[in-house]
């Protein structure tokens, strides 16, 4: 039996599965990941500006969590300012084809326009558990 199947039941808070887990789940991570894979190596300001709402301490705690993980990777240069890019790292690269369908759902599920709206129009699933089987 694979490790993955092995956790399925949950509990564990050991697992790999529970601690990446704890650190995707994490305010803004993925988006974090998913502007860099597409901008490349970006400095502080200019995914500060990327990530609209983010705030200078929430980006900093972020991207300190991903750097500790190995999924960013902290390039600085000893200029004057001092100059400092983030990248991600091939653990991020490894994540792309979740990340590309997640944002396939995103589309799919909001338009532009309902972005900022919640939707209304939203029908649930008359038994839960069935639509997840």
């Amino acid at each position: 039996m694979n490790d993955c199947k092995k956790h399925q039941r949950g509990g564990d808070v050991s697992t790999p599965m529970h601690r990446l887990l704890g650190i995707l789940a994490g305010p803004w991570t993925l988006y974090v990941m998913w502007v860099l894979l597409n901008n490349g190596p970006t400095r502080f300001g200019e995914l500060k500006r990327l990530i609209e709402g983010v705030s200078s301490k929430m980006l900093t705690e972020r991207l300190r969590l991903l750097e500790k993980e190995g999924f960013v990777y902290r390039h600085y240069q000893p200029t004057v300012p001092p100059q400092v890019t983030y990248s991600p790292t091939e653990r991020v690269a490894e994540l792309l084809p979740v990340l590309r369908q997640l944002c396939e759902l995103a589309t799919k599920w909001y338009s532009p326009i309902e972005c900022n709206q919640p939707k209304t129009t939203h029908t649930p699933a008359k038994n839960h558990t069935e639509s997840l089987v």
